[in-house]
């Protein structure tokens, strides 16, 4: 399921290893790609145990306005670790 279009690709894991093996540029990409992501969850991991759940909300408006637009609001709790109930607090407490 999807909250939004999109296009999807697929590939099979022999195909794709074949051409992470044979192409360079991919290789090295993927290199980027991982060393990026890892250091991605390993930073929302900190930030859920030292931030308080205003400050991933606000954290999460300024970086990614569109989620806010497009994700119903019980997606957007669960992704900061919250309750709905907490976020709709949170939300009245910001736009007063």
């Amino acid at each position: 399921m999807s909250l939004t279009e999109g296009c999807a690709w697929k590939i099979e894991l022999e195909s794709f290893e074949e051409l992470f093996h044979k192409i360079e540029g991919l290789r090295e990409w993927g290199r980027a790609w991982m060393s990026s992501q890892l250091f991605i969850a390993k930073q929302r991991s900190i930030d859920m145990r030292t931030k308080s759940a205003t400050e991933r909300y606000l954290m999460l408006v300024n970086d990614k306005p569109q989620i806010i637009q497009q994700a119903p609001l019980k997606y957007i709790a669960s992704y900061l670790g919250i309750t709905d109930t907490s976020l709709s607090r949170i939300r009245k407490e910001i736009f007063l």
